[in-house]
């Protein structure tokens, strides 16, 4: 998380930066808007209610000197976690009774498609998040499905503990319409001066692909 944290906040610079018509190669010390990556975690992987998740934990040789971090902040919201936060936060306590409902369904029995639909029908009969089930049902649907579809794909790649297993998840992302997010980290990536190689390795696009997006 923190990895896709640090692609997705440059790119969000470059984007902040380009419309100030700023240049990086100046002298005089550029201002950027202060961040902090949070993630609101729903998954089925037990975790602390918070949990600081840094990059540093991804580096081929350790380093403990803290010369060069990101963290991101996973928060829980989960059935028994973080409850008061929940409880003051209406919209963010829907969302999260939302996936719980669905869980449960799924323990229930029914296969995917029927939970979602079953808990979209419970969201929109509550008014829950002030009608936006209702007003945007079949996109909430289909985001729905796809994050079960990838939960489920992730736990059963991870089970099986096989490097054929990531090299099939790549291919299922781009299957599910994540090629376009590939694209965009790939370019970020090459900003960045990361090498081909290294991109490849990141987003799983074919090496064509990758030298291609360099050429544009």
């Amino acid at each position: 998380m923190p990895l896709r944290g640090l692609f997705y906040f440059a790119q969000l610079y470059q984007q902040h930066i380009s419309k100030q018509k700023r240049d990086i190669y100046s002298s005089t010390l550029l201002k950027i808007p202060t961040s902090q990556f949070i993630v609101i975690y729903n998954g089925s992987r037990e975790t602390a209610d918070i949990e600081k998740l840094k990059l540093s934990d991804a580096f081929e040789v350790p380093k403990a000197d803290g010369e060069f971090e990101w963290t991101a902040t996973l928060v829980n919201i989960n059935k028994g976690h973080n409850e008061q936060l929940l409880a003051k936060c209406k919209p963010l306590n829907d969302y999260a009774t939302y996936i719980e409902r669905i869980k449960s369904n799924i323990k229930q029995g029914l296969n995917k498609e029927e939970a979602v639909d079953e808990a979209m029908e419970y969201a929109i009969r509550n008014n829950m998040l002030n009608g936006f089930f209702k007003s945007q049902k079949m996109e909430v649907l289909n985001m729905s499905l796809t994050e079960f579809n990838q939960e489920e794909y992730d736990r059963n790649r991870y089970d099986e503990g096989k490097e054929a297993g990531i090299r099939e998840g790549k291919a299922y992302g781009i299957k599910q319409g994540k090629l376009e997010g590939f694209i965009e980290t790939a370019k970020s990536a090459i900003a960045m001066g990361l090498s081909d190689e290294q991109i490849v390795k990141l987003t799983g696009l074919p090496l064509a692909e990758v030298k291609k997006i360099a050429a544009e």
